[in-house]
């Protein structure tokens, strides 16, 4: 096993913070920044920005610090955002829909090209440039297209056979937003995204907060 693939989720997850602070430093003209600098931005330690770092080779020097647009050049190649990425998002209700009109999607070359649904009002229409089809046409039409990530946006009680179909087909990466965890081969990553889990998450601290305030 390679050293990257003993690398914690951790610190994967905590990368794209780091690439999108350097990516705001990049569009003021900041050319060179430090890790205290990137500490104060993030709220990570100085420290575990260096050792997250040095787990790929570091890409900083004693006295100089790191400069913005390699080390951001640098994390797109770690995360694969140097390539193109083509999605399809099944389910196109409101977090489908929402999702398809994310901006940051086109500005990172991750290109949505259909939308599947049931719903007949929605299929033959369109999201940017990206069409609605039926949802019973997904086999065929992942038979002619190359996708490499799909996006699940249906029902719980749908979800796992939506995934099992996309696996069935070829997909080996999904973007789950069904209120439902995925049970997949070893082969699928599955990324599952609860909203829910989130919001409850920022409730406790809200109402921690308002303990110490009333204490």
């Amino acid at each position: 096993m390679d050293k990257q693939n003993r690398i914690s989720p951790a610190v994967i997850r905590r990368l794209p913070k780091y690439y999108r602070y350097l990516g705001e430093l990049n569009k003021v003209g900041i050319n060179k920044t430090s890790s205290r600098e990137l500490s104060e931005m993030t709220g990570f330690s100085a420290s575990q920005i260096r050792q997250d770092l040095n787990n790929f080779g570091g890409f900083g020097q004693q006295g100089f610090g790191y400069d913005v647009e390699n080390l951001r050049n640098e994390i797109a190649k770690i995360l694969g955002l140097d390539k193109k990425y083509k999605i399809i998002i099944v389910g196109a209700g409101n977090i489908g829909q929402a999702i398809a009109n994310y901006t940051g999607f086109y500005e990172a070359d991750y290109e949505v090209v259909a939308l599947f649904d049931k719903n007949p009002k929605l299929i033959g229409t369109s999201i940017r440039n990206a069409l609605i089809l039926d949802a019973d046409d997904i086999e065929e039409f992942l038979a002619k297209e190359h996708i490499d990530i799909a996006v699940i946006c249906t029902p719980k009680s749908v979800s796992q056979q939506v995934a099992e179909q996309l696996v069935k087909c070829g997909i080996r990466a999904i973007w789950n937003f069904a209120p439902k965890d995925l049970k997949m081969p070893e082969h699928v990553y599955v990324e599952n995204v609860h909203l829910n889990e989130s919001l409850f998450s920022l409730t406790y601290y809200y109402n921690q907060m308002r303990k110490k305030e009333n204490e």
